[in-house]
């Protein structure tokens, strides 16, 4: 997936698992790498950003396989945030599809499309 993309939407996964439930870092990493590839690297930045801004208030949980566990649960000013980001996010992406759907939302369709223009272009 290309880094630009992922950069710009981490955070709005990181707080939608968070929307409704509490997790632990390697868990909310190990979520998001189900559907996109990410590392630690990219996820405990934004999970320390999110609770110095008071998104997530964090508490330890003890473990039976080891050491406590740090959980991130989400608090009333990251759940505004989260709802902010999401309506942008829905905006923005109700526009991109627009746009992009316009050269066809097949790549057969927009293959065969491409294909025609060239033949008439040879004709004229």
């Amino acid at each position: 997936m290309n880094a630009q993309f992922k950069r710009g939407i981490l955070e709005l996964c990181v707080l939608s698992l968070l929307v409704d439930r509490e997790l632990y870092g390697y868990l909310i990493i190990d979520e998001l790498s189900e559907h996109i590839d990410v590392s630690e690297n990219s996820i405990y930045p934004i999970l320390r950003r999110l609770t110095k801004d008071g998104h997530f208030e964090t508490y330890l949980k003890e473990s039976s396989q080891g050491a406590p566990r740090k959980y991130y649960r989400m608090t009333e000013k990251g759940f505004v945030h989260y709802l902010e980001l999401r309506e942008q996010w829905d905006s923005f992406i109700g526009g991109v599809y627009h746009i992009i759907n316009q050269g066809g939302k097949k790549n057969e369709d927009i293959h065969r499309r491409f294909a025609s223009s060239i033949e008439k272009k040879k004709h004229e």
